[in-house]
Parts: structure tokens; sequence; C-alpha cells
């Protein structure tokens, strides 16, 4: 029964990692550029959240600050586009990745400005309240965790395989030039799945705070997202899922099993056999670029 406990306790925070790398995905599959502040959209997120909804803040009801909250972050997404990355257009990958690492900085230190520094967590009608399955005993915030992030990558990728919107972005990726020729908006494009990406970060940042403290640090998390990411194939969503779900999964069992420090190098060491043995991770579709 403790092992059962220690899966679902895992299989909640990999979520949370696996949505942080969905935001990555996301963004690579339409722009082929890596956004290092997910993370930090993510904690920003949950910061916006409890400033909206915490009684010590505004006191806005949470089914009405979720939605606000989402809504700010995509804002927030599509102008970051809009008015700093479309300026890096012609400059190298690195300094794109560069950009971003600042900007995470830039986002950790206004959220220390505003929120402190001290722990907080969201207030939220599921606080509390558990699920009983003869012994096993489960928080109700992990199975919205579980419940949600299952429901938006299932949902995220049907909009890719199924939509024009989803198609001319996969387009946009491949040849931005082409795609300009044959009609796609490219710079719309862009801007959608910016906002698309701030929003699914904020989402994970709502549901993070549900279960658990955040603070500006947190949004280092994204690092440990990143690492998901490639371990389930940089490009793929349900890899994304997968990966997070492998990370979160690997972190209580170290920690039980082996040692506490190890739950913090597990998952870089199976990134390190990922890289090692299947370069394009586990879940990854290799596909070639048209050019």
């Amino acid at each position: 029964m403790d092992t059962l406990q220690l899966l679902i306790s895992g299989l909640a925070n990999g979520c949370v990692y696996g949505l942080i790398a969905l935001g990555f995905v996301l963004i690579y599959k339409a722009t082929e550029a890596v956004n290092f502040a997910q993370g930090d959209f993510m904690m920003l997120g949950a910061f916006v959240t409890i400033g909206l909804t915490n009684a010590g803040y505004m006191g806005v009801p949470f089914w009405l600050a979720v939605p606000i909250s989402i809504t700010i972050m995509a804002a927030l997404g599509y102008l970051l586009d809009r008015f700093v990355i479309r300026l890096m257009f012609g400059q190298s990958q690195t300094a794109v990745v560069i950009l971003t690492i600042a900007l995470g900085f830039v986002i950790r230190f206004v959220a220390g400005m505003i929120w402190g520094h001290e722990p907080q967590s969201l207030e939220n009608p599921l606080a509390g309240k558990e699920l009983r399955l003869g012994e096993l005993v489960l928080g109700m915030e992990d199975v919205a965790v579980i419940v949600v992030t299952v429901l938006l990558t299932w949902g995220l990728y049907e909009f890719f395989n199924r939509t024009k919107m989803g198609l001319a972005m996969q387009g946009a990726s491949q040849n931005q030039l082409a795609a300009y020729y044959m009609g796609v908006p490219v710079k719309r494009v862009q801007g959608f799945i910016w906002a698309l990406a701030g929003a699914v970060a904020c989402i994970a940042g709502i549901l993070f705070a549900a279960k658990g403290a955040v603070d500006p640090s947190t949004g280092l998390m994204g690092i440990k997202a990143f690492a998901a990411a490639v371990i389930g194939g940089f490009g793929s969503l349900p890899g994304a899922l997968a990966g997070g779900l492998i990370v979160g999964v690997i972190e209580p069992f170290a920690s039980r099993y082996i040692a506490a420090g190890y739950s913090q190098v597990a998952p870089y060491a199976l990134l390190l056999a990922v890289l090692i043995f299947r370069p394009h991770g586990l879940f990854s579709q290799v596909r070639v670029k048209k050019v």
C-alpha cells in the first residue's frame, strides 16, 4: 500500500512536470525555439491566481480567478512574442535561449518584489478533501492534477493533429517561408502558440499551488521539466507528459528506497542514459525536416 501511495504522489508531481514540459514542446513544435522561462511562467501563473484568490489579497472566488489568471498569462505569452521574440528574428537559437534564461531571472525578481519570498499556497475548494479507496487515501488535489493533465494533453494532441491551425503550426515550424507562401499567417500562428504555452503554464501553476507551496524559486522546476521533455522526446506532446510522469515517479521511489539526496539526482541520471542510448527520446518520432 505504501508503494501505491508513493506511485500516486509521484504521478501527481509528474503531471505538473509534464504540463511544464508541454509548454516547452508547444513552442518548439511551432517555432523550433526553446523557452527556458516556461517554469517561471508556471510560477508567475500560480502567484497571479494566489493574488486574485487568497483572502489576504483580492479575495476573488476561485472559479472566477482561474479563467482570469489563464487569460492574463496567455496575454503575457502573446505580448512576449509580439514585442520581444519577434525582435530576435534572424538571430541564432542560442540568442533566443539566452534571452529566455534572462527573462526567467526577471520574472523571479518581479515575483519576489510583489509577493515576497515566503512559500504560499493557493486557497481552493479541494483543500483538505480526500478520496478513500480501501486503505488508499488520495488527496483531491492530486486527483484533480492527474485528471486535468490527461484531458489537457489529449486535447492538445488532437488539436495539433486534426485541426487546420494545429497543422499550420507544424508547417510553420518546418519551413516558415514556405508556410507563408502557402497562405499560413506565420506571425499570428506564433503569437497564438506563445499565448497557448502561457495558458498551459498557468494551469500547471494553479495545480501545483493547490497541492503545495510556491515561491519565486519554484520557477526553477522548469529545468527538471526540460529534462522530462527530452526524456519523453522533444517534439512529442504525449512524450512530454510521459517524461514528466517518469520523472515524477522516480523521485519519491529514489528518496524512499535509495537515499533522500538521490531523489534530485535520479531524473538527470535517467536523462543522461536516454541521451546516450536513445538521443531522440523514449517516445519520439524522428522526422526529416523539409526545406
